[in-house]
């Protein structure tokens, strides 16, 4: 692992460059409608009509996402020691590393001001997960540098488009630039790291090709620590603002099969032939539970328009 390491350098230094030269530099308190903001006292329960969205309201599962996306960005630490642990801390792997974890520590910082004048969601229990989040330190953990590749490029996009939906859910303008400004920044972090995996597929395409299996089939977000993750990524699905479709056609197809090219690589070894196929197979598979997913949404989507206008007052033809 010390050779592709050592072989790819030079790439990560050019990227480094190019993400430096595309990166915008912005400030957290900018962005945060301070305006809108009162004092909390010590124990006053925090009720949905505390909120101060600018005039929009929002349902569970927009207060899930938020709260998940926060969580998520606040296990920073741990994000951090593993991107060290693969990379090391030396040359552009070092400085890569340093530059990714300043920018990614300003995500929570500028959603939290946001949620907290806001009062989007309630601060006590936010914070109550976070200390549970933060204190077992659970996230996905790549065993080595080229699953590692793999995993961070894949999670740096399902990041980017779940910051970037939630916002769009939002409806508060501010909000909605809040996330914005946040998935800007998870997008360049995934252009690197897919096109640092592009690289590393010249090298070693039978090592990427068994990487890409591994962490394509068991592919986690990094939320899986947070309290009840399970039923807040379910409300998170079923609103549309990240699912099985999102992740099929917005992720596994476009990188995956398109971008690295997995269907058109040669050279592989017999493992990673196996590998390609199970990949190949596991994608097909589902992208056919996500059109099935995405039908019955449709349908009942259609059902509930059809007995909404059924219960609306019937308007008198030629008036």
């Amino acid at each position: 692992m010390e050779t592709i390491l050592r072989d790819l350098e030079p790439t990560v230094g050019q990227l480094f460059d190019r993400h430096l030269s595309k990166a915008q530099e912005w400030f957290p308190h900018e962005f945060v409608p301070y305006e809108r903001g009162r004092d909390f006292s010590p124990g006053e329960p925090w009720s949905e009509a505390d909120a101060d969205l600018g005039g929009h309201t929002i349902d569970d599962a927009v207060r899930s996402a938020l709260y998940v996306n926060l969580l998520t960005e606040d296990n920073l630490p741990y994000y951090f020691r593993s991107i060290e642990r693969m990379f090391g801390p030396d040359g552009a792997w070092g400085e890569w590393g340093r530059r990714w974890t300043a920018e990614e520590g300003r995500h929570a910082m500028v959603i939290y001001g946001y949620l907290t004048v806001t009062r989007a969601i309630d601060p006590v229990t936010l914070e109550r997960g976070r200390m549970a989040q933060v204190s077992q330190g659970v996230t996905p953990d790549p065993p080595n540098a080229l699953e590692g590749f793999v995993y961070v490029a894949l999670q740096e996009l399902a990041t980017r488009i779940s910051h970037r939906n939630t916002g769009n859910h939002l409806g508060d303008p501010a909000g909605r630039e809040v996330m914005k400004r946040v998935a800007l920044d998870e997008n360049l972090h995934h252009l690197f790291y897919r096109d640092l995996a592009s690289a590393a597929i010249e090298i070693d395409p039978s090592g990427m090709v068994k990487a890409i299996a591994k962490q394509v089939v068991g592919f986690a977000m990094p939320g899986t620590g947070i309290p009840d993750f399970a039923d807040h990524a379910k409300a998170i699905a079923n609103a549309g603002i990240y699912d099985l479709t999102i992740h099929h056609d917005q992720i596994l197809e476009p990188v995956v099969l398109r971008h690295w090219g997995l269907e058109d690589l040669t050279g592989l070894d017999d493992e990673a032939e196996q590998a390609r196929a199970k990949v190949i197979k596991y994608i097909e598979r589902s992208g056919r539970v996500a059109r099935r997913i995405a039908a019955r949404q449709h349908e009942t989507a259609e059902r509930t328009a059809d007995a909404g206008a059924d219960t609306k007052p019937k308007v008198p033809v030629g008036v």
